[in-house]
């Protein structure tokens, strides 16, 4: 157990690599409560969202979610969110837990006079991760709602073992699964309810380290590692939810400007192609000169290699492309390979 976010949380049950394995090839189950919660609510509450997020939130209908960036002037994150529209005028962001209080005061301080009403909600959910290709013949047993239905990134309000829920069909593992969030109330007996229904079908409970190794797979980005106050979305390769047709939000002009002048790095993924293990801060060389760190490195336990994300210069992010990580004071080969390093099969 560790701190993480100011919550006491596990690194491991059973082990990293049964865990990571058991949810690409039948089911894992995360508590991730630590995630932060903020609502906005009112007449204006689409308008403020739309004004602090980068992706286009009037695109959204009922029901459905959006990966955004909640940006600073300079584009650079204030953090990464999901964005689900519970209604026209009812707006639930999903927030990084060490950036909670953070994220609810940045919100607060720009909503510009907005009819709207910005609630930390964190302590009224619970929120648990079932994920991998057993997760919704688990889950189905618990719920009257049909789950095949709820497409990615959408979400339904009904009840898991009699708990009033929000079940969205999201993840940070790469796989399909669902996240549900009900009261705390209620949160040992539903984890126990899902870990009994799913020992048949080989579930097993998931620690931090999984859900690291499994979003890395995945290349989905980690505040604090991938992406953060220094780095802008386009650098960290997302420029699928920048959408400055939406009109003025904040890092808008910055991230048009830097678009036009064309970025001079990215977040890139490699491979270790010499023998040795990338971790996270390791410094990275081209061409013998110091050219930045590994931001995330593991070994990537189903592909059973050792991969991690960096940020390079443009000019050295092209497939195929070598350069080196110093381990343990000795620089070995890493080559740049495409993303994500793992897809699962639709």
């Amino acid at each position: 157990m560790v701190d993480f976010g100011g919550w006491e949380m596990p690194i491991q049950y059973s082990g990293t690599i049964d865990e990571h394995r058991a949810v690409r090839k039948a089911a894992g189950l995360f508590d991730v409560s630590h995630m932060g919660e903020i609502e906005l609510r009112g007449p204006q509450a689409l308008e403020l969202v739309q004004h602090v997020t980068t992706n286009d939130a009037s695109k959204l209908v009922d029901g459905q979610a959006q990966y955004s960036g909640l940006t600073y002037p300079a584009g650079t994150f204030v953090d990464d969110i999901l964005v689900h529209r519970l209604a026209s005028d009812h707006y639930l962001l999903c927030v990084n837990a060490a950036n909670t209080e953070k994220d609810f005061h940045w919100i607060s301080s720009h909503a510009g006079g907005r009819d709207t009403e910005i609630t930390n909600s964190s302590a009224r959910y619970t929120q648990l991760a079932l994920q991998g290709p057993q997760a919704l013949s688990i889950l189905q047993q618990m719920t009257e709602a049909d789950l095949a239905s709820i497409k990615y990134y959408w979400f339904v309000l009904s009840a898991v073992d009699g708990v009033p829920a929000i079940i969205a069909r999201t993840g940070y593992t790469g796989e399909d699964g669902f996240e549900v969030y009900f009261d705390p109330s209620e949160s040992v007996r539903v984890w126990n309810r899902i870990i009994e229904l799913g020992s048949g079908a080989g579930v097993l409970p998931c620690g931090l380290a999984a859900r690291n190794t499994l979003r890395l797979e995945a290349t989905m980005a980690l505040y604090g590692n991938d992406i953060d106050d220094s780095t802008t979305v386009l650098e960290a390769d997302l420029a699928r939810i920048v959408k400055p047709t939406k009109g003025d939000f904040i890092g808008r002009d910055s991230l048009l400007r830097q678009k036009e002048e064309g970025v001079k790095r990215k977040l890139t993924g490699f491979e270790m192609v010499g023998r040795g293990i990338a971790r996270d801060h390791y410094p990275v060389w081209i061409d013998g000169v110091p050219a930045g760190t590994v931001t995330s490195g593991s070994p990537a336990p189903y592909l059973q290699k050792n991969i991690g994300l960096t940020y390079l210069p443009i000019e050295s992010t092209a497939l195929g492309t070598t350069f080196d990580v110093e381990i343990r004071g000795k620089r070995i080969e890493a080559r740049v390979v495409p993303t994500p390093f793992y897809r699962r099969a639709k």
